[in-house]
């Protein structure tokens, strides 16, 4: 009987240690991006669509209005199809 309940507490233990190493749950993951001050405000790039932090992203002001985008290349594609459309 002893060695049962040695054998219930040991894997109790186990999973008490192992589940606090392992990766949170999708909640836990997003609570904490949510709660973090150092991680910036995701904005999402109109040529690649990628999500980007936008302390780093290339803004430009194009007919008045701020986009921002993940590179110099995605800016001039942007630019060069505003233009375009524009002309047209």
């Amino acid at each position: 009987m002893r060695l049962i309940i040695a054998a219930i507490l040991i894997y109790l233990l186990y999973k008490l240690f192992i589940k606090g190493g392992k990766k949170g749950s999708y909640r836990e993951d997003k609570r904490a991006y949510e709660s973090n001050p150092d991680v910036g405000e995701m904005v999402q790039d109109p040529v690649c669509k990628v999500y980007i932090p936008m302390d780093q992203a290339y803004i430009r002001v194009i007919n008045g209005k701020k986009y921002y985008f993940c590179s110099e290349e995605c800016a001039e594609k942007f630019e060069k199809k505003t233009e375009e459309g524009d002309g047209a």
